[in-house]
């Protein structure tokens, strides 16, 4: 189905992000998921191409682009012509915005040209061994020092873990108060700033989520994004925007592994005809373009929203909801209409499968969303109690 959220401009940057990512990322996938991570020079690439926060100020290296449309065709031709592991979304749409939106002038002078070049890549760490989606339970701390923090604690499933030169860490400010948590910047070299096992996954095998350890590290004042009790409120104010951007990715997944079955069920043969042609293959790849078309005109919808402002958490989190549960269900149907084949690491379809079993649970587990939709229909325990 035609999608006409994109104008003729659009559709120019499309086909020069599919060019850098034909020509920079896919290539190399075998060898990124062999090593683990994606090289550092690809971010710098990106970088030069303009690929890196297209929305940030032009004085710090960036286009100033304020449409949210240009990061979405970054996001689902990685995708398409990239690899998953490739964290450009998490770099620029994720992380940078933090230091971009809270951060000073000075800090933004500081950080923002490196981040927009490649030169600085970027993990937010906010998971713990002993905490997931309860960011209040953190452990975390940051101890006030007069003139430094001191940040003590340890973070787990840290996506950019290796990579990432700049980290945003949420440590709590405030032992008596459960929101009581700050936002701080921890960089590359810090004394007391450990990385731990780069951590083996059942999927996206080019990305390299790690375990941080913060040993008494001295942090400059200057490094504290925002007011340091305030940052549960920041972190809820981004979520929204992490979860559309999540939703572009399943959506783009899901359609590439459409893609890659439709070919295949035309190609291959059983019984002396294409499997293709078989009703149950026509019905089940029927259902799947009609759910995939409507979905992807809902999350387009809330992409225009969000560029108004207007993008609720309940919208946000329905969208992350919804296309998360439908890429499994996708993923699924076309492993099964590949046959043995679909079990098989060497075909895309096999490795895709696995990469999607996590977005149901990052950003945000399924039961989460519905928890905060359902809240948001006035259905809360403390409410109508």
């Amino acid at each position: 189905m035609k999608r006409l959220t994109f104008e003729p401009e659009h559709e120019q940057f499309r086909a020069s992000v599919i060019k850098f990512m034909t020509a920079e990322v896919a290539p190399h996938v075998a060898r990124f998921r062999e090593q683990g991570m994606v090289d550092r020079e690809l971010y710098l690439k990106a970088g030069a191409q303009g690929l890196l926060c297209t929305w940030a100020d032009e004085a710090y290296g960036g286009a100033g682009i304020d449409d949210f449309r240009f990061e979405q065709i970054i996001i689902e031709e990685n995708m398409r012509h990239g690899d998953i592991g490739f964290y450009i979304n998490l770099h620029s749409d994720l992380v940078a915005p933090y230091i971009a939106k809270l951060g000073t002038e000075a800090q933004n002078g500081r950080w923002m040209p490196g981040i927009v070049s490649g030169e600085k890549i970027l993990a937010v760490a906010m998971t713990e061994p002993s905490t997931g989606s309860d960011l209040a339970g953190i452990r975390t701390t940051a101890m006030d020092n007069g003139d430094h923090w001191l940040l003590n604690g340890a973070k787990t499933y840290i996506s950019n873990g290796i990579l990432a030169d700049l980290v945003v860490v949420a440590a709590r400010t405030d032992p008596n108060s459960r929101h009581g948590i700050g936002l701080f910047v921890v960089e590359r070299g810090m004394e007391g700033f450990e990385r731990g096992r780069k951590l083996a996954k059942m999927g996206l095998k080019a990305q390299d989520t790690a375990e941080l350890f913060f040993n008494d590290v001295r942090l400059p004042k200057e490094n504290g994004l925002g007011h340091p009790a305030q940052g549960f409120k920041y972190l809820a104010r981004f979520l929204a925007q992490e979860r559309l951007v999540a939703s572009i990715g399943f959506m783009a997944t899901a359609q590439t592994a459409f893609d890659i079955t439709l070919d295949y069920v035309k190609a291959r043969k059983a019984f002396g005809k294409p499997i293709g042609a078989f009703q149950n293959t026509r019905f089940k790849m029927a259902s799947m373009r009609a759910e995939l078309d409507a979905l992807q005109t809902y999350v387009d919808q809330c992409v225009l929203l969000h560029n108004k402002g207007e993008l609720t958490a309940e919208d946000a989190s329905a969208s992350k909801l919804l296309t998360s549960e439908l890429e499994g269900r996708v993923m699924d149907e076309c492993v099964q209409l590949h046959g043995g084949a679909g079990y098989m690491e060497e075909y895309r379809i096999s490795r895709m499968y696995t990469d999607a079993r996590v977005s149901r649970i990052f950003a945000g587990t399924s039961e989460i969303m519905r928890e905060i939709i359902g809240r948001g229909l006035g259905l809360d325990e403390r409410k109508l109690s």
